[in-house]
């Protein structure tokens, strides 16, 4: 479909921001990279630890991604020949080269930023002999290294391929030929994040159990031969994996929205289909804006206070930059901008009931730590109890922005079909808007736990490790709230994506039959094949929550075993005169987390595939698309499901966290009681929850729909 003159002006133009806004987000990052790595490294114990910290890692992800892409090289052969005989060898070599791209990209957006990461540890603790303003920026400059290469890379991967394909030519087509982008990232970014997730749950139950309960020495003492896999396991799952999982949701939202904007291509034409890149770019100036503005005001100010001003301030740019964008290429209709706002306050919701649940200050964390008093048993049922609670406000929360914005929509453009999806998709937008701050927050977490491990190791003064607590306080409470946020941003995404399904099964009946007018738009759970289905979907998320779970447990065995080995083999290292074999604990939970990984991880791709594969064949002439139809009600019942379990298991697990953090500070008997004993227990419970099945099912939910998209054709006959 050609474009006027006028048009193509435009387009151009707004290409051209789009892609030198990524450019210089790029460019950002690197000069923030460089920032933090010429910052002074500390003493040379400091530097040592590090190292270790350093190797660690970079062992755990290369052997992780070789693992991936192998896989993913399998995959994508078994597409190309599916789409050769279903299809045309034309579209199969698109839509693998389209895999592959988000593949590969997904990968450099975990990566990049656990580069930084592993090496701004140390540089934050060196600084905090000196200065907490500057150990706060150092690890939020580190942080933001992964928040703009993630979303940059988001931008650029997306764009470059829709180029490539001819969508400023063919813009109509190409978005349904770019889904095996989404795919690709969402495929690497499961196995990201459960492996991660795996290892670092693993080395952190493995250290917690015999180190602080059996042995009784504190966190993070040299002396627990399992430390250094305890110190990388933070990055690995919370840098890389949380990395992979946001460049999949920027990525598959992009996507969707493209698809869902081509309903409306009569009213806005491609700049319709453009705008979720041009309002991405705007995102992206805010969150450079936001970071570069963090400070302290003086040195005892709560640095979560500093922080909460930048994000404030990346909000309100992002809200501007948004309303430029709907300005410019949406005809100036505000009730998109509102659309776009009610994503940005479901955001602000999200991180606020995160919050509440999981922070020591208010009730829930309070309850919990109080029914420590009377043991680990009443400690455990009080933090499944407050994680059941906390479901229902955010699910009150994605409700009201489902609602809001898709009136929003349908008063945009009154009568018009697609007007209220698009409406939701613009919310989805505006939640993502600040999507590299709230990374850089996440980020900086990690970050700062492994600055106060550390100087723990390297006996730094009480003084300067109270420099370094502070931060790892906040630090906790941004790993939390970015769940929260992760959370919300995948629920309005799988419903994008769930609406952009529906419209790609439309697309190909009419392509198949002819009938130009044939609309795919309902969901009839009352047919006995949706039904089954449907409970599927629902039963897929527990499984794979409990393959997730029981994986740290067969993990965190062999940890448990070479740690309690190491202690009886050389009582030396107890009374501090020998020292544990930190490289032997890294290399037994490497394998183990990434043997486990698989199952969990093939199981979510293959069930949804084999589900349409045979519904396809309870089709008849009077209901042609009974299995695409099935797989529909899979993935909106499985998305339900995996969005009120990830919020249970989060919450809950980070209460139980913190619950165990408020005894440590002396409240109900301090550290060494026994109620902290039981909080302790608590905490290695909801370890896995919190930080390996949780965030995986952020993924799990996106990934539904990506491959369901990829593989829509198997499911008509």
């Amino acid at each position: 479909m050609a474009l006027n003159s006028a048009s193509a002006e435009w387009v151009d133009g707004w290409i051209w921001f789009v892609m030198i806004v990524s450019i210089v987000s790029l460019g950002i990052a690197f000069l923030f990279a460089r920032s933090v790595l010429a910052s002074d490294k500390g003493t040379p114990a400091m530097q040592q630890i590090s190292a270790a910290i350093r190797e660690g890692a970079q062992a755990f992800l290369r052997r992780q991604y070789l693992t991936i892409f192998g896989f993913s090289i399998l995959l994508g052969i078994l597409l190309f020949i599916f789409y050769s005989f279903t299809k045309s060898t034309d579209l199969a070599v698109k839509t693998v080269i389209s895999f592959f791209a988000g593949a590969i990209c997904s990968g450099l957006a975990g990566f990049s930023g656990m580069f930084v990461s592993v090496r701004a540890n140390v540089r934050v603790a060196a600084a905090a002999h000196h200065s907490l303003n500057r150990a706060l920026q150092l690890a939020l400059r580190g942080g933001a290294v992964t928040g703009l290469s993630v979303v940059a890379l988001s931008l650029l991967g997306v764009g470059l391929i829709f180029i490539a394909f001819g969508g400023l030519h063919n813009p109509t087509q190409v978005p349904y030929q770019i889904v095996g982008f989404g795919f690709g990232a969402s495929f690497v970014a499961l196995f990201a994040q459960l492996g991660g997730g795996i290892y670092t749950k693993a080395a952190d139950v493995g250290a917690d159990l015999v180190g602080k309960v059996e042995a009784g020495i504190p966190e993070d003492d040299p002396r627990n031969p399992a430390v250094i896999a305890d110190l990388v396991g933070d990055n690995v799952g919370d840098c890389a994996g949380r990395g992979a999982d946001l460049f999949e949701s920027t990525a598959a939202e992009n996507i969707g929205a493209m698809i869902l904007s081509i309903v409306l291509f009569g009213k806005f034409g491609i700049l319709g289909i453009f705008f979720p890149f041009v309002a991405r770019a705007f995102g992206l100036l805010a969150s450079i804006i936001g970071i570069a503005t963090v400070r302290l005001k003086n040195e005892d100010e709560d640095p979560m206070q500093a922080l909460n001003r930048g994000y404030l301030i990346t909000a309100l740019c992002a809200a501007a930059g948004f309303y430029v964008a709907v300005r410019f290429l949406l005809h100036d209709n505000l009730w998109f901008f509102a659309a776009g706002l009610i994503g940005m306050l479901n955001c602000y919701v999200f991180v606020w009931v995160t919050q509440y649940y999981t922070e020591y200050r208010y009730r829930p964390v309070l309850s919990i730590a109080k029914a420590s008093l009377t043991g680990s048993a009443t400690n455990i049922i009080t933090g499944l109890a407050v994680g059941m609670e906390s479901t229902a406000m955010p699910v009150l929360a994605i409700s009201a922005a489902i609602l809001g914005s898709y009136y929003c929509g349908l008063h945009a453009l009154p009568g018009q079909r697609g007007a209220g999806l698009y409406g939701t998709a613009i919310a989805t937008m505006g939640m993502l808007s600040t999507a590299a701050y709230i990374l850089a927050m996440d980020t900086f977490g990690p970050i700062t736990d492994n600055a106060g491990g550390i100087l723990e190791m390297s006996g730094a003064p009480d003084k300067i490790r109270d420099r370094t607590d502070r931060l790892d306080a906040v630090g906790n409470t941004t790993k939390a709230l970015t769940k929260g946020y992760a959370i919300g941003s995948a629920a309005l995404a799988a419903f994008l994506l769930f609406s952009a399904y529906l419209e790609e099964i439309g697309e190909l009946v009419r392509q198949k039959t002819g009938n130009l007018a044939f609309v795919f738009e309902r969901v009839d759970i009352s047919k006995p094949a949706v039904f089954v289905a449907s409970l599927i979907g629902a039963a897929l998320v527990l499984v794979f929550s409990s393959f997730a779970i029981q994986a740290v447990g067969a993990a965190a065995q062999t940890i448990i075993a070479e740690v309690r080995r190491q202690f009886k083999a050389d009582p030396g290292i107890m009374l501090g005169t020998s020292k544990p074999d930190y490289r032997l604990c890294v290399d037994i939970v490497t394998k183990a987390a990434l043997k486990q990984m698989i199952v969990p991880g093939l199981l979510a791709v293959c069930v949804p595939v084999l589900v349409g594969f045979v519904f396809r064949y309870f089709s008849t002439v009077d209901d042609p698309t009974l299995g695409a139809e099935a797989v529909a009600g899979l993935l909106m019942v499985g998305t339900i499901t995996g969005i009120l379990f990830a919020t249970f298991m989060n919450n809950s697990g980070g209460a139980w966290d913190n619950a165990k953090k408020l005894i440590e500070t002396g409240a109900f008997g301090g550290k060494h009681s026994e109620p902290h004993k039981a909080a302790v227990v608590g905490d290695t419970v909801g370890d896995p929850f919190k930080d390996t099945a949780g965030p995986s099912l952020h993924v799990l939910i996106k990934l539904f729909c990506t491959v369901t998209f990829v593989m829509a054709p198997l499911f008509l006959r």
